[in-house]
């Protein structure tokens, strides 16, 4: 199960988050953002929507 985080949350690790729904499913033009290692995670484009860390993206 991948985890989703809430925007503004920091510490998270460093790599490339997408948004998704409330509830982890697609959203459509989803938003994609690099974040390093202690950046927090930026506003979403809609109030519920969350972040999700893309698998396999390594820094």
């Amino acid at each position: 199960m991948v985890a989703n985080h809430k925007p503004g949350e920091d510490n998270q690790h460093s790599g490339v988050y997408v948004e998704v729904g409330p509830r982890g499913g697609a959203v459509i033009n989803p938003r994609i953002v690099h974040i390093d290692q202690g950046d927090r995670l930026p506003p979403t484009q809609e109030s519920g929507h969350l972040w999700q860390r893309r698998s396999g993206a390594k820094h």
